[in-house]
C-alpha cells in the first residue's frame, strides 16, 4: 500500500486549492470533505500526513486527529484553523501529538514545505522501524542536503564517536548504539526551514527557538521508531554542555549520557573541521587545538583527550609537526 496525504476541510473550495498547490509540484493528494470521510479513507489507505481543518460540522479536527492516533499512530498530524489561540495549540500538541499547527489562509510554499517536512518524517520512522538501514540512512543524507554545508557530516561525526567508543573499551551493543545515534543526531532538523539552517547571519529569538527544539523532535522521532534509550540520549542531548549551558535540559557533567558526551566531541570536531557559510574549515590541528579550550565548559575533558589521542593514532607521529 502507498503512502499517501490527506487533506481535510468541510469547504470543497480549500480542497480544490490543496489539490492544486501540490499538483503544480508533482505531488497527488487525497481529499476529504468531512471528518467521518476523512475516518474512513485512513481505514483503507497508508496516510502518512494528514491535514485537517479544526472548525468543522459535527466533529472538530482536534477530535478526528484523536481518533485517527489510535486507527493509524504513525500518521504525522498537521492541523489548520482559521481562528489561532493559544488553547487550541496547547491541546492539539499535548492531546493528540500534532506536528505542526497552520493559520489560515497559509503561505503556499511554506504549506507545501510543512507536508513535505511531515511525508520525511513518517518515512524515517517508517524505516526505522523496518529495521531499514539502508532507507534510513538516506533520508538523513537527504536532510543533511538541505544544508549544503553538513553533507556527509552524520557519516563523519559516526565514524569519529565509534573511534572513542572503541578506544574506551565499549562493547558491541553501545557502539552500534552510538553509530545509529551519530547517524540520526540531527533528524529533528526535519521541519526546520532551510532559511534558518543557511542563514549566515545571527538568528532572531523565534529562530533559535525553532533550532534549539530540534533535539526534542528528532528524540520524538526514535521513540516513535522504538529505538533503545542509548540512542535516544544520543539524539536528545547531543547539544548539552559539560558546564550546564546546553540545550534542551541545561544537564551537566556526568548528568549527560555518556554516549551523548561522546557524540557531542564528534560532532564538534566535525563541525570545526568543515566550512561553514561564515567561516572556512579549521585544520584538523587547529581543531584539536579549539578541542583542548572547550575541554570542561563545553566538552568532557576525558573525552576529549581520548579523541584527541585517537585522532593523532590515524595522523601518524608525522603528520602532526605540519
Amino acid at each position: 500500500m502507498a503512502e499517501e496525504i490527506l487533506f481535510v476541510d468541510d469547504e470543497s473550495y480549500i480542497l480544490d486549492i490543496a489539490q492544486q498547490i501540490f499538483a503544480d509540484r508533482g505531488m497527488d493528494i487525497l481529499t476529504a470533505g468531512s471528518p467521518q470521510a476523512a475516518l474512513d479513507i485512513v481505514k483503507g489507505h497508508e496516510i502518512a500526513v494528514l491535514v485537517s481543518d479544526n472548525h468543522m460540522p459535527g466533529m472538530r479536527g482536534i477530535d478526528l486527529l484523536s481518533r485517527v492516533k489510535v486507527i493509524s499512530p504513525d500518521t504525522v498530524k498537521i492541523l489548520m484553523t482559521g481562528f489561532a489561540d493559544l488553547e487550541t495549540a496547547l491541546e492539539a500538541i499535548n492531546r493528540v501529538e500534532v506536528y505542526r499547527f497552520l493559520v489560515k489562509p497559509w503561505e503556499n510554499s511554506q504549506l507545501v514545505a510543512i507536508v513535505v517536512d511531515a511525508l520525511e518524517r513518517y518515512r524515517l520512522v517508517k524505516s526505522i522501524l523496518r529495521g531499514d538501514e539502508n532507507t534510513m540512512r538516506s533520508l538523513v543524507h537527504a536532510l543533511e542536503l538541505k544544508d549544503p554545508y553538513t553533507r556527509g557530516h552524520s557519516e563523519r561525526v559516526a565514524t569519529y564517536a565509534v573511534m572513542i567508543a572503541k578506544r574506551l573499551g565499549l562493547g558491541d551493543d553501545a557502539q552500534a548504539a552510538i553509530r545509529y545515534g551519530s547517524w540520526l543526531h540531527d533528524c529533528g532538523k526535519i521541519g526546520v526551514s532551510e532559511n534558518i539552517l543557511n542563514n549566515e547571519g545571527p538568528l532572531d529569538d523565534a529562530e533559535v527557538h525553532v533550532i534549539r527544539n530540534h533535539p526534542l523532535w528528532g528524540a520524538d522521532v526514535a521513540r516513535k521508531g522504538r529505538l533503545s534509550g542509548a540512542i535516544v540520549n544520543i539524539i536528545l542531548s547531543h547539544h548539552e554542555r559539560f558546564d550546564g549551558k546546553g540545550y534542551p535540559e541545561g544537564l551537566a557533567g556526568e548528568q549527560i549520557p555518556q554516549e551523548a558526551r561522546i557524540v557531542s566531541v564528534a560532532d564538534v570536531y566535525d563541525a570545526l573541521t568543515t566550512e561553514r557559510p561564515y567561516r572556512m574549515a579549521y585544520t584538523p590541528e587547529r581543531a584539536l587545538e579549539m578541542l583542548e579550550s572547550m575541554k570542561g565548559n563545553v566538552l568532557d575533558p576525558i573525552l576529549v583527550a581520548c579523541f584527541s589521542a585517537c585522532i593523532k593514532d590515524v595522523q601518524g607521529p608525522d603528520q602532526g609537526s605540519r
